[in-house]
């Protein structure tokens, strides 16, 4: 990656002044421009270098066909905001902050899991009506758990839950380095194995063209029933009815979904009544500290830029996430 030294470094992430004088003192030679939102369309064209996650509409056709962007530092582990077709055929790096927030995330599929196992929904709507009646509830201690995508979030995933004393087995484009405490780590073509074991199953996947419907209404009937499902990773991983169906048949015990296929979710999506069903919305990576994780992270990204050093989250633009055996964010 070859950037001019005088570079134009246009951000849209919620930054504040002090996080744009730390990028700007990584590197001092650079004109920062913190469009937001509402500017990112029209400064883009313009940059040598973005950071960010633009959630408005984006020219990167005329971005590319200008050839002075160099460098994309995503401020989201997802991709698809960014990896359209002409960016994927250009000579644009791309990094992602995959790992970035990983212990957010893992945190917070740990809240939906025993949400949806101590049944806190129903307790508080009983709460809501002043019934105190007790009801069965399950265990996540000894649960068989899936993970799809053992990536920064599905291993800081299976480190949180290994007090639990679950059985955790997983799968991942490249299923290799398993940590000790996963029993089962296997390539996609093993899901299926994946999912008839699985009591709880998180997806953590990457959203690819690999991806995208991989929860279809065969992979939902493939799950025992009355397991458990949770979405942390993008909407468009599963089938939005036939997760309904799933819930509304009895086949599904419950589920819980921090992303949805639409954001925000439609107020005529079956979703919104589906029973036993939990929605965040988009939420799992909120952090008290996440503007500044993010500005660090590309603040040292910046400085091994400038040095020739390996940059960290380094993305394969085809398969639309990073490699293992590379410097990374975890």
């Amino acid at each position: 990656m070859v950037v001019s030294s005088n570079p134009r470094i246009v951000l849209c992430y919620p930054v504040e002044p002090r996080h744009v004088a730390a990028i700007r003192a990584a590197a001092p030679q650079a004109d920062v421009i913190d469009a937001g939102q509402e500017r990112v369309a029209a400064e883009l064209p313009a940059a040598d270098i973005y950071c960010g996650h633009a959630k408005v509409p984006v020219p990167w056709n005329e971005i590319v066909g200008g050839g002075r962007l160099r460098w994309i530092q995503s401020s989201a582990a997802g991709l698809d905001h960014c990896l359209v077709p002409a960016v994927i055929e250009s000579d644009i790096t791309v990094t992602s902050a995959s790992g970035v927030l990983a212990d957010q995330v893992a945190e917070h599929g740990l809240g939906l899991a025993i949400a949806c196992t101590r049944r806190l929904p129903l307790f508080l709507d009983q709460q809501r009506r002043k019934e105190f009646v007790r009801r069965p509830t399950r265990d996540l201690t000894n649960a068989t758990v899936g993970i799809v995508g053992l990536g920064g979030v599905g291993r800081r995933l299976a480190e949180v839950l290994r007090p639990f004393r679950v059985r955790i087995l997983a799968t991942d484009w490249f299923p290799i380095n398993k940590p000790p405490h996963v029993e089962f780590l296997g390539p996609p073509a093993s899901l299926p194995t994946v999912l008839e074991s699985a009591d709880i199953l998180f997806l953590c996947a990457p959203l690819t063209p690999h991806t995208q419907g991989m929860i279809d209404a065969a992979a939902l009937a493939a799950m025992n029933r009355g397991s458990i499902l949770i979405n942390m990773a993008r909407g468009k991983l599963l089938d939005e009815n036939a997760l309904a169906d799933a819930l509304e048949s009895g086949h599904l015990d419950s589920a819980a979904l921090d992303v949805t296929p639409e954001e925000p979710l439609p107020t005529t999506s079956r979703l919104w009544t589906a029973p036993r069903l939990i929605i965040t919305p988009h939420v799992a990576g909120q952090s008290a500290r996440r503007i500044d994780a993010m500005t660090d992270f590309f603040c040292d990204n910046l400085r091994r830029s400038l040095t020739g050093a390996p940059l960290r989250n380094l993305v394969d633009k085809r398969l639309g996430f990073p490699e293992p055996g590379q410097p990374s964010a975890a």
